[in-house]
């Protein structure tokens, strides 16, 4: 179906696919209007379904990971490996310094601030893999089994969707949409109900994924500003967060890619990098250094078994709220991070393409989660301790706990008050600027989408969708705050899993098809 173009004035006010923009739109906004009239039905709701999906499909949230993870690594090793994005004569069109910050903003953003601390804090207490509680190899399996969550894994995930889209948009001159990658095995079906339903199940998707993250987002900049300025935590200065920054992403999303969104990225890594330095060289820096070491050792030795790991003889629900819910998590974000990394990775060949999305973003994942987890552990372990506590007390206060933290456990007793203002101020800036990179990404994504794959979709669809982000993102926190948030992740990314075992096919037939010498 054509879209429909509304154009007044000579320019173009409405690009749309008419499918799936309304009825996409229609799902999401009847969800946020549910919300808001079944508040109490819904909570129970939220937590019947995480629990009921969990329970029965954890196993297959497991399996599609560690396949999706080998079909990536085996692209990367093979003789496709050289086929470059675009044609042979495709120039990338950003610095790999700029492609480096997008794909990190875009990639982890909020969840990443948010759990740095708390996550290695959660399992020093309840080791998932038996080991005795605040102990050392308590400690030593908190950072491992983080590094699972963030690491390789979900890298694969978003490297598999945004590779294939790549693929079909600059090598078979495909609309940029999701649907297209499954022309292999629909034929010309991708353009009727088939491929509407598709894109319409990305939408929604990467509308959950994105919200699960502006949720937590919200709660965040809140604690900080509890902490720094005294403000109330309640939902309405949340609500309020949630408002003034989706406008501020809605101004970045209008002004474009090469302007808005790149900037931000930019500050957002310059603003991070600050932070990680201040814990960095005011921690317990030895301790960090030699904790990054030990880590990567204690993940890659224990490797295949995390990752196949499923409680199957222990009979245990942990990994119902932990890696359960992430996979979900990056599944559903997957649309959106993929379908972005896609649009600015025009030019990199396979092999460029699978070691920059795979594997320079795990590392850089791993030095923040080194940096910010082993500093709490040293604090918990060996210093002035009640993080534990402070983190099972408030969760997105836990940061700014931590952060206070820092200097006493290093020794520095006479630390300037001003000076932890500004770092917690600091870090309130760079969860805002996660929290903007990451609506107004998401924002352009799902106007692409619902677009039928034009990539630069007029600016009134792209203010319609940064606005309903922050409207889902409410709804979520009214509706059962981290729970919803959860559960919304895992429910949208459970039916889009089974979308990417079939991505996995088309895409190795386009291939073969296309190169059949290099099969």
């Amino acid at each position: 179906m054509k879209n429909w173009v509304y154009k007044r004035n000579n320019r173009v006010w409405l690009d749309l696919n008419p499918w799936v923009f309304v009825i996409s739109a229609l799902l999401i906004l009847g969800f946020v209007m549910a919300s808001f009239i079944f508040l109490t039905e819904l909570r129970q709701t939220f937590a019947e379904t995480q629990a009921w999906i969990a329970n029965q499909a954890g196993w297959f949230f497991i399996l599609m990971t560690n396949l999706i993870l080998g079909f990536v690594l085996y692209l990367f090793f093979s003789r496709f490996a050289d086929i470059r994005l675009g044609g042979a004569e495709a120039k990338p069109e950003f610095s790999r310094a700029g492609w480096f910050a997008m794909l990190f903003s875009a990639g982890m953003g909020i969840g990443l601030l948010f759990y740095s601390v708390a996550e290695p804090m959660y399992h020093l207490l309840t080791p998932p893999h038996g080991a005795t509680p605040r102990s050392a190899a308590a400690a030593e399996d908190a950072m491992k089994t983080t590094f699972l969550h963030w690491g390789l894994h979900a890298w694969g995930i978003y490297t598999l969707v945004g590779l294939a889209l790549a693929y079909f948009a600059f090598n078979r001159k495909q609309p940029l949409s999701i649907r297209a990658i499954f022309q292999p095995l629909l034929g010309e079906r991708i353009h009727g109900g088939w491929g509407h339903a598709i894109d319409i199940l990305a939408t929604v998707a990467t509308m959950f994924g994105v919200a699960t993250s502006l949720g937590l987002g919200a709660t965040q900049v809140n604690a900080g500003l509890q902490h720094v300025f005294g403000i109330s935590v309640n939902h309405s200065v949340q609500i309020m967060l949630i408002i003034g920054i989706t406008a501020i992403a809605t101004t970045s999303v209008v002004s474009g890619l090469d302007h808005g969104i790149k900037r931000l990225s930019e500050l957002n890594m310059f603003a991070a990098l600050l932070l990680l330095g201040f814990v960095l060289f005011v921690g317990p820096t030895v301790f960090i250094l030699n904790g990054f070491v030990e880590n990567i050792g204690a993940y890659l030795n224990d490797f295949f078994y995390l990752g196949f790991w499923t409680e199957t003889y222990t009979g245990g629900h942990w990994q119902n709220g932990w890696t359960v819910f992430y996979w979900g998590w990056w599944i559903a974000w997957s649309p959106f991070v993929g379908m972005f990394i896609a649009r600015i990775s025009y030019g990199r060949s396979i092999r460029e393409f699978i070691g920059g999305v795979l594997l320079v973003p795990t590392l850089l994942t791993f030095i923040w989660l080194t940096v910010f987890g082993d500093s709490a552990l040293d604090i918990e372990m060996f210093g002035p301790g009640h993080l534990a506590a402070a983190v099972q007390e408030n969760l997105p206060r836990s940061l700014f706990f931590f952060l206070e933290q820092v200097p006493v456990a290093a020794g520095y007793t006479h630390f300037p008050s001003w000076l932890m203002t500004a770092v917690s101020l600091l870090a309130t800036l760079v969860i805002i600027t996660f929290f903007v990179t990451s609506s107004d990404s998401g924002s352009l994504v799902i106007d692409m989408i619902t677009a039928g794959g034009h990539p630069n979709p007029p600016v009134a669809q792209r203010i319609f969708w940064a606005v309903t982000e922050g409207l889902v993102a409410a709804a979520l926190l009214i509706g059962g705050g981290l729970s919803a948030l959860q559960t919304a992740a895992i429910a949208t990314g459970l039916p889009f899993a089974v979308l990417l075992l079939f991505m996995i096919f088309s895409l190795y037939r386009a291939l073969v098809t296309d190169h059949p010498s290099k099969a």
